[in-house]
């Protein structure tokens, strides 16, 4: 059975669309003279915040532009100055964005009357989560147990978080778990530390829509944008994916009748 979850923050359980870090990396490229765009910035979402920044400046295009305006490629300097405007960018509009998502909270509170543990994972640092974290409890949401990228060799792809939440929760094997995440990055760390990895549509920074936009957008539209989510995070690796969180125990339940049948993932 099912032991425990492994949920990652913004674009999963809070901040619906993952802004918060979005705007502030578009606006750290352009105070160095970089126009990048949203789909550039949202691709390498759910990594630690300085190697996402690392992410964006290999893209080729991002490169290029680097190299017409500066003469080269960006190098480990030119990294590190952007990482030095994002940090106070994005700590000064943190706590806008730790609402959790519809769902999200009431999600909780059936996994636990069931049992299962709550861990989770992140692409922020440890002193970007104490504001996430301490504004998404005043709301509802708070899991058992919180690793960061801080905490570890290195964060997403690589699997330590979830092995150290696994440790901390007393949970293994590694198969009865569930990870869940809205990014290429969440999928490719659930699926390296051996658990069930669960892609999220609705809320996702794959999606990159508010709440407001998924209401009002053409439905067939709507469901092209969503197929295409969901494709990404099957390449990726996920073994599921779902509308919206709120849909998890209902996956969790399939995992079950699968692990009874001695299916892994």
């Amino acid at each position: 059975m099912i032991k425990a979850v492994m949920l990652d923050w913004a674009g999963t359980m809070v901040d619906y669309g993952c802004f918060a870090p979005l705007h502030v990396f578009v606006e750290v490229f352009a105070q160095a003279g970089i126009e990048v765009t949203a789909e550039e910035a949202r691709k390498p979402m759910g990594l630690l915040k300085r190697d996402h920044i690392a992410a964006m400046c290999q893209m080729e295009r991002i490169s290029a532009l680097w190299e017409i305006k500066y003469g080269r490629t960006p190098n480990e300097q030119d990294i590190d100055k952007l990482y030095a405007e994002f940090e106070p960018l994005l700590f000064s509009t943190l706590e806008q964005y730790a609402q959790p998502v519809p769902g999200a909270v009431e999600l909780t509170a059936r996994l636990r009357e069931r049992g299962i543990q709550i861990g989770s994972t992140t692409g922020y640092t440890r002193a970007m989560m104490d504001i996430v974290s301490r504004e998404a409890a005043a709301t509802g949401y708070r899991p058992d147990y919180l690793v960061t990228p801080s905490e570890v060799p290195q964060g997403r792809p690589y699997p330590w978080m979830i092995y150290r939440n696994a440790e901390a929760l007393n949970v293994y094997p590694m198969y009865e778990i569930v990870k869940a995440g809205d990014t290429v990055s969440d999928m490719q760390e659930g699926v390296n530390a051996g658990c069930w990895t669960v892609g999220v549509i609705l809320g996702s920074n794959e999606l990159g829509m508010t709440e407001q936009e998924v209401q009002a957008c053409d439905q067939l539209e709507l469901e092209a944008r969503k197929a295409a989510v969901a494709a990404r995070l099957l390449e990726a690796g996920a073994h599921y994916v779902i509308e919206q969180i709120g849909d998890l125990d209902r996956i969790v339940d399939e995992i079950n009748e699968r692990l009874a049948r001695r299916d892994r993932p």
